[in-house]
């Protein structure tokens, strides 16, 4: 039997609506993980890790995404397919629902907080209907000690139910699943999904409106690591570009690999208390920090294992987003507390599966500003439902799904900080290369990393047209020559070995970008329009 001894504190959750339930507050993720083993929701895989399967969704779903349209929001959320907006009253009538739904259940239930820096710090609690959705949140969210916790009284609220099943007709949702943000009543109510990541997105999400309308601090998806000389980077990227394999670097302090704040005081600090990671393809030879990460405390999602409860990280019969989470400790070389200073270098990742952009290339401020906005990578046959071939896909700050204020907004205040602090731009490939997706092959991680390395040990030269050559078509400055790295690598179009080919592909991504622009050229100065790709009409 498991031991179910909690901390000192009880709670009850009456105030949540909540009523005789049987709370367990506070467990140690220890006992979770055999509370889910008990209870068949999990098994432990050999590492010692827990492999858990989230079921119907193995990832968000955008579209069941909603905000509460209230006085807070109405005037300031970029409304429309991203933030699709929610009635109060129907709000309230669903909240009612799902906490009725959970009385007189088992419920699990974590106090944490959001924000490394105490300035900027949010209690949350979460409300789990499931044991391994708690110790997700014990992963990722911040962990107060035994002090803080008698004295804690949470700003926002988790509700997490994913065995509710909702009734699009009665609540008002497009079908049984939802995640629906109330800045109101300060709660984040999800429900019909077991998938893990709609909790943590949910508080990102939260936050992407809290920082910069109240606290004039720029949010931002990325991940961050800081130098033995105080220099912070910053790894902008949507997922599989490599936000947490290359900010997980043996020579550099991590401060967090994926949710970050930028404040005026010029300090980067983590969001979160632990690492989200894609599983795809995994090993130790290649990611080495991450595969080691994978031990007791952490939790793999919809992997699928040997009789012997080995991973085989190559398998995706159930999901290409395999998942692990686990403890930012569980990483040896960490920044504390999660706070950096002193950015000097920003890397926008993308996985360009056409194969045109450069491996690594140097961007001017006006170009930075245009590639922040549209956020590019690229979709590959096998990512989505009906998707044979590459296309190209544009996420804004490399994380529309997650902004509720309009993308110009967060452009804004991240120019001002690039020119305040001085920050090199870099606009990094870690897609195809000789071809495109089904021609070319993936970029070797070991060149990667070169490049980047590079750039923070200031290897890349001056910008100027001897180390550098200006791209023909979308007019960023990529180097000559990188230590590390082939020279034949750092030009696209030799690595082709077929010009007209070449650059009929290159324009057709570039007609893309300028396509998927228009929607921004009435908030974007000239200056920033003209950061873009040249145009080309076949």
């Amino acid at each position: 039997m498991v031991d179910y001894t909690q901390t000192t504190k009880t709670i009850s959750l009456d105030k949540h609506g909540i009523k005789n339930a049987k709370i367990h507050y506070q467990l140690s993720p220890n006992q979770l993980h055999d509370i889910t083993i008990e209870k068949k929701q999990g098994v432990q895989v050999s590492s010692g890790a827990l492999a858990v399967n989230t079921g119907e969704f193995t990832g968000r779903s955008p579209k069941d995404r909603f905000i509460v349209k209230d006085e807070i929001t109405k005037d300031r959320v970029w409304w429309g397919n991203i933030n699709i907006p929610f009635e109060p009253d129907t709000f309230d009538k669903l909240h009612d629902k799902v906490v009725n739904y959970l009385s007189e259940k088992e419920i699990f239930v974590r106090d944490c907080y959001a924000c490394a820096d105490e300035n900027y710090k949010l209690n949350i609690r979460v409300i789990n209907e499931y044991p391994w959705s708690n110790m997700f949140a014990n992963n990722m969210f911040l962990r107060p000690n035994e002090s803080e916790l008698e004295t804690f009284s949470p700003e926002w609220n988790v509700i997490n139910a994913p065995g509710f099943i909702a009734d699009p007709e009665e609540d008002g949702t497009r079908q049984h699943n939802f995640a629906i943000l109330n800045f109101t009543k300060k709660i984040a109510l999800i429900g019909g999904t077991g998938y893990t990541g709609e909790i943590k997105k949910g508080i990102f999400s939260a936050l992407n409106f809290i920082l910069p309308v109240f606290k004039n601090t720029l949010p931002m998806h990325c991940s961050a690591n800081i130098g033995e000389d105080g220099d912070t980077a910053i790894f902008f990227g949507l997922s599989g570009t490599g936000k947490t394999t290359l900010s997980a670097d043996p020579n550099r302090r991590l401060i967090g690999d994926d949710e970050h704040g930028w404040t005026n005081e010029n300090t980067v600090f983590n969001f979160e208390g632990g690492c989200y990671a894609k599983v795809i393809n995994l090993s130790e030879e290649n990611e080495p920090d991450i595969f080691n990460a994978i031990k007791s405390g952490a939790i793999l999602e919809n992997v699928i294992l040997d009789k012997n409860g080995e991973v085989n990280f190559e398998d995706t019969s159930i999901t290409q987003n395999t998942r692990v989470s686990y403890p930012i400790d569980h990483i040896d070389n960490i920044q504390v507390p999660s706070i950096g200073k002193n950015p000097k270098n920003i890397f926008f990742l993308t996985a360009d599966a056409f194969g045109v952009l450069p491996p690594i290339s140097k961007l001017t401020p006006a170009q930075a500003a245009y590639h922040f906005i549209s956020g590019y990578t690229a979709k590959v046959a096998g990512t989505e439902a009906g998707v044979k071939e590459p296309q190209p896909s544009f996420s804004a700050c490399f994380g529309a799904p997650f902004m509720p204020l309009h993308p110009a907004k967060y452009a804004e205040m991240l120019s001002k900080k690039m020119k305040e602090a001085g920050v090199n731009v870099w606009l990094v490939n870690t897609g195809w290369t000789g071809g495109p997706y089904g021609i070319g092959t993936r970029m070797k991680l070991k060149y990667t990393r070169a490049m980047i390395n590079a750039v923070l040990n200031g290897d890349l030269g001056l910008y100027d047209y001897d180390h550098y050559h200006i791209h023909s078509v979308f007019g960023v400055a990529q180097p000559r020559t990188c230590p590390g790295v082939p020279t034949s690598v750092l030009s696209p179009r030799a690595t082709w070995n077929d010009d007209q080919a070449y650059y009929k592909t290159a324009f057709k991504l570039s007609n893309a970008f300028r396509e998927n622009f228009k929607k921004f050229e009435s908030y974007a100065s000239e200056e920033i329009r003209r950061g873009g790709p040249q145009r080309y009409a076949f």
